[in-house]
């Protein structure tokens, strides 16, 4: 009857170690207790010293950073890209716009991206997370430092991550 009210208690390991040494014989008591110890504290003791895993939220939004809510996903095949990018100091990428929705996060440095026409822009630095504008033509360039950005498109197969502007309107292309 002890035995099965001992199955319900929350200490199930403790309380089964109890009723072994309460059968045992005494010198066999002496023994039984430090090793019935260890082997109930030992795999706390372990998981104590694991590493904690870390999840922090960089960023979660349903718009572009100037504001403009995203419409909605391409209605192909998804394909996810991503991709690291390196931008020397004192450099300003070509006018461009994405016609998918992307995100970037700034690993080292700092970049200003600015809307063409407008007097719109942002600078993300090191650790800070950016989503970008859906069809709007932007830039981005860097001042003193270099920066170093991974960026992760949601396309489409087949459809473009970024359409440069300057390279169509010079071959007469829009």
């Amino acid at each position: 009857m002890f035995i099965r009210g001992c199955s319900l208690f929350p200490f199930a390991a403790l309380c089964e170690i109890l009723i072994s040494f309460l059968s045992m014989n005494s010198r066999l008591k002496f023994l039984f207790v430090p090793l019935s110890l260890i082997s109930v504290l030992a795999p706390t003791l372990v998981r104590a010293r694991e590493p904690q895993t870390e999840v922090q939220q960089v960023l979660q939004t349903t718009q572009a950073w100037d504001g403009a809510a995203y419409q909605g996903y391409p209605k192909g095949q998804p394909q996810v890209t991503v991709l690291r990018i390196k931008i020397p100091p004192h450099t300003a990428l070509h006018w461009h716009y994405h016609p998918v929705i992307s995100a970037g996060y700034v690993i080292s440095g700092e970049l200003t991206v600015e809307k063409q026409g407008t007097n719109e822009h942002i600078t993300v630095r090191a650790g800070q997370a950016l989503c970008e504008t859906v069809g709007t033509i932007h830039r981005g360039f860097t001042t003193d430092q270099p920066a170093e950005l991974i960026v992760f498109y949601a396309g489409e197969a087949g459809v473009p991550i970024t359409v440069d502007k300057e390279k169509t309107t010079a071959n007469g292309h829009e």
